[in-house]
């Protein structure tokens, strides 16, 4: 590819998509009523892999059940098979050189482009199929599916923008330095979740943003709306081959990406497990490859709020309600563990927790009234329930919640746990569904509690700091300094937003590279310093060397 750059260009001034309140009467209510409609006649889809823009049918078949309702399923889709895979990294590796000399400005108005698309040809279809297939309620799939997505494809235009502008200050006499920005040698496996549509339009996007290739294996359980991320990718113009969609089971899939020489980095988000494995796995390979490969991964957390004796009742209340059980308490970030002092706990906090919780509405998202909807599947259904069990067999006391009905959709109680023992089970281990478990301290032992917080989980991605006094904040704030790699004052410890909070935590929770931030571009790209001199030497002697 051969085209003159014949100017320097800027992008547009980006900003954060609005957010849309669904309304009862609004027209966007009305839109995404229509969407869903439509979506329950036509269902269940098709979803085939994608190789090198062409659809493979293996023939090999997998549910995308509705969690809401587990009878039927939102689409059947084709599983990558072996040789599947092995034309989707060939056709990877081939497409890369024609899309990293691409200029720079034209896969930026790729991205641009798809941004609006999510925005607005697509948010109801994306926000419908988000609902429907990973059980979210209409404001959860909307900020994440719609205004999430369309921030990240925006800002990561942005943050590539400055990326490539930052040169060396100096040069010397009769040179000129440089640095280019070349993507990684090889190919990029992305591995993405069910719990956000976003990410899986992230993971793949920010390694394709600065010219890489991918491989996209996207969750079982949320298949169905990364296949739209992937068909507005290609109607905005991503070349086929640049990524390739290949659903499948995980572990056939992985392997074989990670085995192959031209492995260059991944991409991953999902369970620390799993994380911790692949990364074994690709040490194990290390002679295999042709360079050291990135890893970059987003696992887990063991999110907490600690409420300090000066913090406002109501406030911290709330937060912590939809910190704990907005999207089933299935954010990587969401609120598991409370701290509360004990003046608090029993001036008021306690009464108003449970009264407001005891109002929270639970079932199928095409209710908009309910506050929450369904976990993801029987797994999650069965985990859940049983570590509510594994903490009354501990002592703990439940104080609300603490049922589910699994005889239609996988529906769980928010669950309010009181513990006296704060290393119990459901303090330390992460549990990925609606329950928040409360530790009450001594108001003097807050800074012991501090101690508490940061030793009891191998955790470090969410927490939030609830106190009035600024002191005690600032106390927090320091004894919790590698506790969470996104700490919140007087907020509840979800809702990182693109271009304002860097997302990302470290310990056992990742490898804290900040999504929706400039950081994160640097570790898909392999950096070349060039010098170019325009006076050539008359000697190869320095005066030194004269006598």
């Amino acid at each position: 590819m051969s085209t003159p750059q014949l100017a320097t260009f800027k992008v547009p001034a980006i900003e954060n998509e609005p957010m849309r309140s669904y309304a009862v009467g609004s027209a966007e209510r009305k839109g995404l009523e229509a969407a869903f409609a439509q979506m329950q006649q036509e269902l269940p889809f098709e979803v085939p892999c994608i190789v090198n823009g062409s659809p493979i049918r293996t023939g090999k078949l997998a549910k995308q059940p509705i969690p809401s309702d587990h009878v039927r399923h939102l689409c059947t889709y084709h599983e990558a098979d072996e040789s599947t895979v092995a034309s989707a990294i060939d056709g990877a590796l081939a497409a890369k050189a024609e899309w990293e000399a691409m200029p720079w400005n034209d896969r930026a108005a790729i991205f641009l482009r798809a941004a609006e698309l999510v925005g607005g040809k697509y948010r109801y279809k994306l926000v419908a199929a988000t609902m429907l297939g990973q059980g979210k309620n209409a404001w959860q799939a909307e900020i994440d599916a719609a205004a999430e997505l369309a921030d990240f494809f925006r800002f990561g235009v942005k943050y590539v923008e400055e990326l490539y502008a930052q040169q060396p200050p100096k040069n010397s006499a009769g040179s000129w330095n440089r640095v280019e920005y070349r993507a990684l040698e090889g190919f990029v496996l992305a591995v993405s979740p069910f719990n956000f549509t976003a990410i899986g339009g992230n993971i793949p996007g920010v390694p394709a943003l600065v010219g890489n290739t991918v491989v996209w294996k996207p969750s079982p359980a949320a298949t169905y709306s990364n296949y739209l991320v992937y068909q507005i990718l290609a109607e905005a113009g991503v070349p086929p081959g640049v990524i390739q969609f290949v659903p499948g089971p995980p572990p056939e899939v992985v392997a074989q990406a990670i085995s192959h020489p031209s492995f260059a980095a991944l991409h991953f988000t999902g369970s620390t497990f799993i994380f911790k494995k692949l990364w074994k796995d690709i040490a194990a390979n290390l002679d295999n490859y042709k360079g050291y490969p990135r890893i970059v991964g987003e696992t887990g957390g063991k999110n907490f709020h600690v409420v300090h004796k000066s913090a406002e009742i109501r406030n911290a209340v709330l937060q912590t309600i939809r910190g704990g059980f907005e999207y089933q308490g299935q954010k990587c970030s969401a609120l598991s563990r409370l701290y509360v002092s004990s003046s608090l706990w029993s001036s008021g906090f306690k009464d108003l927790l449970l009264s407001e919780v005891a109002k929270i509405t639970v079932g199928p998202p095409s209710d908009f009234s309910n506050f929450m909807g369904p976990v993801i599947g029987r797994p999650a259904f069965d985990k859940i329930m049983g570590f509510i069990q594994k903490a009354k067999d501990a002592g703990g006391e439940v104080l609300i919640g603490g049922t589910g009905d699994d005889s239609k959709g996988y529906f769980i109680q928010p669950t309010i746990i009181l513990t006296k023992d704060p290393e119990s089970i459901t303090m330390k281990e992460e549990i990925f569904g609606p329950v928040i478990t409360v530790y009450v301290y001594d108001d003097a032992n807050y800074e012991k509690t501090l101690e508490i917080i940061d030793n009891t989980s191998p955790y470090a991605l969410t927490g939030a700091i609830f106190a009035a006094d600024r002191k005690a904040l600032l106390t927090a704030t320091n004894k919790l300094r590698n506790a969470a790699g996104n700490v919140y004052y007087n907020e509840k410890c979800t809702g990182a937003v693109v271009g304002q909070q860097p997302f990302g935590g470290a310990r056992a929770s990742g490898t804290n590279d900040k999504a929706g931030s400039i950081s994160i571009f640097y570790r898909f790209i392999s950096a070349r310093s060039i010098k170019e001199n325009f006076v050539g030497l008359e000697d190869f002697q320095y005066p030194s060397n004269l006598i």
